[in-house]
């Protein structure tokens, strides 16, 4: 190889399938794996605790990868243009290669660096995000971003032609410790106390664990993904999605694993929902506001409840007196993550039986969730709340109890997360106030909850009437 390449890793943590890799190696330069811890540059969105203890993991497993071909991960804390810069001369180097990310922030950042990388004269490249679509290559016949996501998956399926897998590289060459380098333990990303403890029974990040959970998905789970996906107590999600936005796996690497599966309309299920991921993306790229503020300005006026501590804090600690709303809100402490259905009825539950601003959800998923994505975690709250692309309209309110009923019939998902209620009956989990319960026998649960629902949406209704009755602007 006749020059140095500095590879700069980001939220793309494997080996396989990976461009800026790829492109150093193409280019005939040695790859230098560089990492830069710089949270700061991220915004108002910087990476949340539960994504830097998995972060912390999936450092140490990208270096492991690396060592055993011969590399090693070189980190660094700091201003990344400067880091770059400054390392791009001490070894000097030819060129920097990343992937994209598509985060406003991030976007504008990278932008900068890649002018100024230029101007010194190197070659500075950013290459493929790992998504089957860039957010540009899909446009209505209009010529516009999408809104609605059904005619995205239609334009994504008559273009579908992801990239062949890639393997990754059998041996990379070493490089000696650069100036200001330390160490990932240094970036104190793991929780202290360690209350992340949990999360790893159920999670291996890193590239092989990605690969793991796809193998155990095709196994258990999508042969009986449309029916199984709703019904939190069954586990038959892929459980893909921090590894999806830590980059240990890619969309593409996924969809040819499917496709050698079998099990045809189990498996267009579950790419249409790696397409609803594009479509986050898409959103955000476009709309970069939105991660802020409502897509749909109707809502700006809305009158959103003060939030009011005492029942933010029962939502978040799951003390509702809400039985599915709080076995989902004590899955996502103990785990790092919920189960998608769930996710949908705490989201409603906070937006219209309580009335908070969407935002004060996404702040909250942002920082306990492991898969914490922007584009997801954006659009997925403001569909919930009604004031987004493609949203669910703000008059559909989920009610918790029938929600329960009838994806957890026999309680068993509740039970597991709320222990206080497994003694009950199955069907008095649902709602144990409906059915009698006695204070004693919910060993300290509420004994109701903190919110008439057909009061709360009765409220929730009453101020949409409020914003619908507003003309729209021309």
């Amino acid at each position: 190889m006749s020059g140095t390449a500095l590879v700069w890793f980001r939220d793309d943590l494997r080996l396989r399938d990976h461009p800026a890799l790829q492109a150093a190696l193409r280019s005939g330069l040695a790859p230098l794996p560089v990492y830069i811890h710089a949270p700061s540059e991220e915004g108002p969105w910087a990476p949340g605790a539960a994504s830097d203890a998995w972060r912390h993991r999936s450092l140490l497993a990208l270096d492991t990868q690396l060592r055993e071909r011969g590399s090693r991960l070189h980190v660094f804390a700091g201003a990344s243009g400067d880091v770059l810069e400054a390392r791009a001369a001490a070894c000097g180097a030819a060129a920097v290669f990343w992937n994209r990310r598509h985060e406003p922030a991030v976007d504008r950042r990278d932008e900068g660096i890649r002018r100024r990388l230029r101007r010194l004269g190197l070659r500075a490249e950013a290459l493929g995000s790992g998504l089957l679509f860039e957010p540009w290559q899909l446009e209505t016949r209009a010529g516009e971003p999408f809104r609605v996501f059904t005619p995205f998956w239609t334009a994504a399926r008559r273009r579908w032609n992801p990239p062949a897998p890639s393997p990754a590289p059998a041996r990379l060459p070493g490089f000696d410790a650069l100036p200001g380098e330390t160490t990932i333990a240094a970036l104190a990303l793991q929780p202290a106390p360690r209350w992340d403890a949990g999360f790893w029974q159920r999670w291996t990040p890193g590239e092989a664990g990605a690969g793991q959970a796809l193998d155990a998905f095709i196994e258990t789970g999508l042969p009986d993904y449309r029916a199984g996906r709703d019904l939190p107590a069954r586990g038959l999600t892929s459980r893909l999605s921090p590894h999806l936005h830590f980059g240990e796996a890619t969309p593409a690497r996924i969809a040819a694993a499917l496709a050698d599966a079998g099990h045809a309309a189990e498996r267009e299920a579950f790419i249409r929902e790696l397409a609803w991921r594009e479509f986050g993306r898409h959103v955000l790229h476009h709309f970069p506001h939105t991660s802020e503020r409502n897509f749909n300005p109707r809502f700006d006026d809305f009158p959103w409840a003060p939030p009011e501590p005492r029942l933010l804090r029962a939502w978040q600690r799951g003390r509702t007196g809400l039985p599915l709303v709080d076995a989902g809100m004590r899955e996502l402490w103990a785990t790092g993550w919920m189960h998608n259905r769930v996710r949908m009825v705490v989201a409603s539950f906070l937006t219209k039986h309580l009335r908070m601003h969407w935002l004060h959800g996404a702040r909250w998923f942002w920082d306990t969730l492991v898969d914490a994505d922007l584009g997801n975690n954006t659009l997925g709250w403001q569909w919930a709340a009604g004031t987004g692309v493609d949203a669910a309209p703000y008059f559909r309110v989920f009610n918790p109890v029938l929600q329960a009923q009838r994806f957890d019939p026999g309680g068993e998902y509740i039970a597991r997360w709320v222990p206080e209620l497994a003694a009950l009956p199955p069907r008095a989990r649902h709602a144990p106030w409906l059915a009698g319960a006695r204070r004693k026998d919910l060993g300290g649960y509420p004994a109701s909850p903190v919110v008439d629902l057909a009061e709360g949406r009765a409220a929730a209704l009453a101020a949409f009437e409020q914003v619908r009755a507003v003309p729209r602007l021309s």
